[in-house]
């Protein structure tokens, strides 16, 4: 199954101009995927990525140093950030070392969270389950490639 028949295109100008359509359509089939999955659990990507980056920090971190670890450069992290402390999910300190700064770190409950999605991970490489070891070897570097110029 071809991209010309997922979307109904009859033509490309050229394989670069397909190769960009067929990034846009994958990003979007891949992001649907994940959407139902971090549905059930009731968080959306973004906040997914943070709480993924609270953990990995492993101490509490601005939601500075938070932006510019995410993935979706476009969020607005402060918001997002909220809303995960409202869920429980994270909470926010006054910096130690400057008082008009706020520290995020995930609790508990967005650690168990984490956990239980971890163990659901075979749902989400299932995702890429078409693709060999070796061939997901080959598209990660030609993708890192693409986003490097080089």
């Amino acid at each position: 199954m071809g991209i010309e028949n997922d979307i109904n295109q009859s033509g490309f100008r050229n394989e670069f101009q397909k190769a960009e359509i067929n990034l846009i359509y994958t990003f979007n089939w891949i992001n649907e995927k994940m959407k139902c999955i971090l549905d059930r659990e009731g968080i959306t990507s973004q906040q997914f990525n943070i709480l993924r980056i609270l953990r990995g920090a492993g101490k509490p971190i601005s939601t500075l140093q938070i932006r510019q670890r995410m993935l979706d450069k476009m969020s607005d992290t402060s918001r997002i950030v909220d809303r995960l402390v409202v869920k429980g999910m994270a909470k926010k300190n006054i910096c130690e070392h400057d008082k008009r700064l706020v520290d995020v770190s995930i609790t508990d409950k967005g650690k168990k969270l984490l956990e239980k999605l971890d163990k659901s991970s075979e749902e989400m490489d299932a995702i890429m389950s078409n693709l060999t070891e070796a061939e997901a070897k080959t598209l990660n570097k030609l993708l890192d490639k693409l986003r490097s110029g080089k």
